[in-house]
This record gives structure tokens, sequence and C-alpha cells, in this order.
């Protein structure tokens, strides 16, 4: 399932993304190219506009909520989706790509000396170079995941 959402939603895109979705984080306020965007790519339009989307109303999902766990609650429960463990921290949260594994050595200059001496396992974006490691934060997303129920 792939998702388009609009500006209001940043925090919902990272997270979706957290969880292995295919997130389209959409910044421009033209309505127009986010609706051909999602018709040319079969994406779910998420928002918290009212705005009618015309023949796309059975692709929109509308969160009411501005918090971010009852935003993904309502996402998770609207649409039925399953959350596949194995897609969990695949994706880079800032532009979407899918994550490379990357030899440590390799990115020794791009990382805390800390995280060097104490990790082993490094994913890497291939279009922005972010490094990604299972630092205590994954510990934290997986518990709110859990605290949600939906795996």
């Amino acid at each position: 399932m792939k998702f388009i959402l609009n500006k209001e939603l940043g925090k919902l895109a990272r997270w979706l993304r957290i969880l292995g979705f295919d997130v389209v984080y959409y910044k421009s306020e033209n309505l127009g190219t986010l609706i051909i965007e999602a018709l040319r790519e079969d994406r779910i339009i998420v928002t918290r506009s009212k705005i009618k989307f015309g023949n796309l109303e059975k692709n929109t999902v509308i969160v009411n909520s501005q918090d971010i766990k009852e935003q993904l609650k309502e996402l998770i429960k609207n649409l039925n989706l399953t959350i596949d463990k194995e897609k969990m921290f695949t994706r880079c949260v800032l532009c979407n790509r899918i994550l490379e594994r990357v030899d440590k050595m390799s990115i020794k200059e791009k990382i805390p000396e800390y995280v060097f001496v104490t990790q082993d396992d490094f994913m890497i974006c291939p279009e922005c170079n972010k490094v990604y490691w299972q630092g205590s934060h994954w510990g934290n997303i997986k518990r709110t995941i859990a605290e949600l129920g939906v795996y």
C-alpha cells in the first residue's frame, strides 16, 4: 500500500516510513498536482483537510486527531493495515528510499565514534546518504507500536 500525505502530516509520514510503507510527503499547496500524483502512482491520499477530492474520495483517508499515536490508530483502523515487522526500518524517514546495508568501515567518518565501536549493523540511504543503526530509538519505536496493538 502506497500513500501520499499532505503538508500537515509530516510526523505521520515519518512514522509510516518507519513502519515500511512507501510514503510521499507532499509539501505544496497545489492540490491538483497532489491528485495527479496520487492517481499516477496509485497512492492513497491521507489528509486532515475536509476538502473533497472528487472521484478519489474512496482513496482518501481523513485523519482527525492531531496526536501522532491517534493518527496512526485511525489510519490502521480505517484501512485495516497490517504492520509487517520485516519491512520496519527499511525506508529512509527523510526521503522514502529503500535503505541498503553498508559496511561499517565505509561510513566510519559519518557516525559518532561511540556508535562505531558499539554497533555492527548499518544501513544507508542511497539518495540522501543518511546512515541508520539500531540505537535505543528502535526499541522506543517498537514499544510505541506495541502500545498501539498493531502487531
